[in-house]
């Protein structure tokens, strides 16, 4: 699962005002903020206006946030006091020198240590994997209506050069709303997938997901079940594409895509192929306790802890499971979480926060998709499945388990008659395919590689291998 069960989302909007001090701290500062097993750099960029006060405004670049206006901004006795009103936040600082502050982020009623360092250069992350053009093949902008024709989806479709029909791929995203880059951390691994596999002569098509960018649509409420729709509109897009090879077209699904991917090649037999990257081969609520469990004893949670927090998520999924509706379901979650953390003797302050940050991840909103998923078995699709299948993932997964799911996925299409199933487990290498030192979501954003040149390899060249 690309999206991870704790989020920090930064609103975008704002107003920013100061008033100047005889100290100059106008520039750049940059610090690294920890957000569970997430690490986001953040960029407070200080100014002044034309009447001579200060102005604000914070990048988040692993979120591909720039340019968020900040509300007050005051500095008085070496002490800096940054107000976010849009993001119900604020940061304040001390001066320890010239060029570095120590401080705390509070957002939301929750406070993390925020140190800046100010910056001599302009800061930008560095992607040496990311394409720019021109490039050698055919790049479209192109639009293409929802499976019930309500809503339309915008994606892009990268041709080789010459003549075709091609074999090609349609790339489906992990869990949460994504563009069609995939983009996390400042990085786009569709698109360098994309970009690779033009090049070897496969066409590829990337769509931005209902809700996001140029596709519309609504998010809210949709499950792995609503997205295999979409994903199928975009297969017939494809099939009725002059340039394409209508019997060629194939899926790549990165996390839960490679569950859509499974849904959608259980459901028609024109599927030409599934490449299932980090993708699950276990039931959903399966994959949710690994993570909690793995990312906890890597980041050196007490083992007690990482114990109490198993039993209490155990629990939790039967609940979403046993209620459809999500009124009643939040209900019992929250009634459960109160009594088993009263019970322990947690303070009724440290037991409203826990209530507080489960209502973050589980919400009227999200509960359709969590419920979904948490009951999804790829199991019961594995029968119907003909097509060849290639189900890859890093060593070094926090979020889906590698050998479990790989194996998983092998050896239940394999028994249910599949002959044409590969698995392949690469050494080193995280949830993104990045090579990592501990696989934890903290290191996305500082790795600079945005996937495994091998990898890419071994997709194109499998690929290569089963089409015409």
């Amino acid at each position: 699962m690309k999206k991870l069960i704790i989020s920090f989302v930064f609103l975008i909007l704002g107003a920013c005002t100061l008033n100047a001090q005889e100290t100059d701290i106008t520039g750049s500062w940059l610090g690294k903020l920890s957000v569970g097993a997430i690490q986001l750099r953040i960029l407070f960029n200080i100014g002044i206006n034309e009447d001579g006060n200060y102005t604000a405004t914070m990048d988040s670049p692993d979120q591909g946030a720039k340019g968020i206006p900040m509300g007050d901004v005051s500095f008085i006795d070496d002490s800096l006091n940054i107000l976010a009103p849009m993001l119900r936040g604020d940061y304040k600082g001390v001066m320890v020198n010239d060029t570095s502050l120590e401080g705390t982020w509070t957002q939301s009623g929750m406070s993390y240590d925020l140190d800046l360092v100010k910056q001599q250069v302009s800061f930008k992350l560095n992607r040496p994997q990311e394409p720019e053009p021109p490039y050698p093949y055919i790049e479209q902008d192109v639009t293409f209506f929802s499976l019930d024709g309500d809503f339309k989806l915008g994606g892009t479709l990268t041709l080789p050069e010459g003549e075709g029909p091609f074999p090609a791929a349609i790339m489906i995203s992990g869990s949460g709303s994504q563009n069609r880059d995939e983009e996390i951390f400042g990085h786009k691994p569709f698109k360098v997938i994309a970009d690779h596999l033009t090049r070897k002569g496969i066409a590829v098509l990337r769509y931005d997901d209902r809700g996001v960018g140029e596709s519309g649509g609504n998010p809210i409420g949709a499950t792995s079940a609503d997205f295999a729709k979409d994903a199928r509109a975009a297969h017939i897009f494809l099939k009725y594409r002059m340039e394409i090879d209508d019997k060629e077209i194939g899926i790549i699904g990165h996390s839960e895509g490679g569950l859509i991917a499974l849904i959608l090649a259980s459901d028609y037999d024109d599927i030409a192929f599934i490449v299932s990257l980090a993708g699950p081969g276990t039931k959903g609520s399966v994959i949710l306790q690994d993570q909690t469990e793995h990312i906890s004893m890597l980041s050196g949670l007490p083992e007690e802890t990482i114990k109490q927090s198993a039993e209490v998520n155990t629990e939790i999924y039967s609940l979403i499971e046993e209620y459809q509706d999500p009124e009643k379901g939040i209900s019992e979650i929250n009634t459960f979480t109160r009594d088993f953390y009263v019970k322990e003797g947690e303070e009724e302050e440290v037991v409203d926060q826990i209530i507080d940050n489960i209502k973050q991840t589980i919400n009227p909103s999200s509960y359709p998709w969590l419920r979904y998923f948490i009951m999804s078995d790829p199991a019961v699709y594995f029968t119907e499945i003909k097509c060849p299948v290639l189900a890859l993932n890093g060593e070094k997964d926090c979020q889906v388990m590698a050998e479990k799911n790989v194996n998983a996925i092998v050896d239940g299409l394999t028994n249910a008659g599949n002959k044409n199933v590969t698995g392949k487990v690469f050494p080193g290498l995280n949830h993104l395919f990045q090579h990592a030192d501990t696989g934890l979501p903290n290191e996305y954003g500082e790795i600079e590689e945005t996937m495994s040149p091998e990898v890419l390899e071994t997709i194109s060249e499998w690929i290569r291998e089963r089409v015409k």
